[in-house]
């Protein structure tokens, strides 16, 4: 199934929220656009999809996770899915080892302490930033991203964090694909069987191919925080700055 030829079930809207990173104030911003696209022009459904790294990178992680698992938590039209940077948070929480905590210090992971109050650095040893980090995590927050989805369906669309392996049923896709692939799905010509919706690899602009809509524009970067939103087979953007 292709884009053009992909629809969205009948009386429901998608929207679904790119690459996050710590950015709360955007993320605050994204939420009213979409409460007064609603409001402009009502709809009988509609579904908030967010595809995962909230954490990391920028300076309001701990606001972000905040928000999310109190809306995802109150709100069944808001959808998290989980991420690669989660992954990493998850791995430093669970092994605490200079492997995990490197993995995740070297890709923001100190802005996500810092957000919590906890300073990394080179004298603290992994296991004692993993042990104050666990003390810091709020449980809600902490069973808001362990209990993380990796993709969701609505039609002919397939929502994931970083994309899908070609070649293999969507239903059969590894956690590890779903978080982390990169160029063997981004160079795919392929019909994946739903049109992807992703992000994970920030590009200027949306990029809209055949088979894949890609919504990081790398907000933490200093890009918008880009929104798509499907409705039928119909599709547009509302970004933020």
């Amino acid at each position: 199934m292709l884009l053009g030829e992909a629809r969205v079930p009948d009386g429901l809207r998608l929207y679904a929220i790119g690459d996050v990173h710590g950015c709360d104030k955007l993320l605050a911003k994204m939420h009213q656009r979409i409460a007064d696209d609603l409001a402009m022009a009502p709809t009988r459904e509609h579904r908030l999809v967010h595809l995962g790294d909230y954490v990391d990178r920028g300076p309001e992680t701990a606001a972000v996770v905040d928000r999310m698992s109190r809306l995802s938590r109150d709100d069944q039209t808001v959808l998290c899915l989980r991420g690669n940077h989660e992954e990493m948070l998850l791995d430093f929480l669970a092994d605490r080892d200079t492997a995990a905590a490197a993995n995740f210090l070297g890709n923001g992971g100190a802005e996500t302490l810092a957000s919590y109050g906890i300073v990394s650095g080179r004298a603290r040893q992994p296991n004692d930033l993993a042990t104050r980090f666990a003390e810091r995590l709020p449980a809600d927050h902490r069973a808001f991203l362990e209990g993380l989805p990796y993709s969701v369906r609505f039609g002919d669309f397939f929502f994931c964090h970083a994309g899908v392996r070609p070649g293999v049923a969507l239903d059969e896709q590894t956690h590890r694909d779903l978080t982390w692939i990169r160029k063997v799905f981004l160079t795919s010509d392929a019909d994946f069987g739903a049109v992807v919706v992703h992000g994970h690899t920030p590009a200027p602009e949306p990029e809209v191919r055949p088979n894949r809509i890609n919504i990081d524009t790398g907000a933490v970067l200093g890009g918008p925080l880009t929104c798509v939103v499907l409705e039928g087979r119909d599709y547009r953007f509302l970004q933020i700055m």
